[in-house]
């Protein structure tokens, strides 16, 4: 019984890690559809900030990335 509960709280905990994964999705929607926007109105400006653009998606997917590692460790660690 007591295993039980502790295994229950492990999954538990990974689901609501997983949430993270779904934070970093609005995160690269938000950030692209900002560089669209920007683009849109100043088309000369655009491909100055492609670096930028690029940057800030892979900062919000590495924080996705980092709250999967979460949830994995939760559920298979010892």
């Amino acid at each position: 019984m007591e295993g039980d509960i502790a295994e229950m709280g492990k999954f538990i905990g990974a689901g609501l890690a997983t949430m993270g994964l779904g934070g970093a999705g609005i995160g690269v929607g938000h950030i692209a559809g900002n560089f669209l926007a920007g683009a849109l109105r100043n088309p000369s400006a655009a491909p100055g900030q492609m670096a930028n653009l690029f940057v800030g998606i892979a900062f919000a997917e590495a924080l996705g990335i980092f709250s999967f590692l979460i949830a994995l460790l939760l559920m298979f660690a010892v």
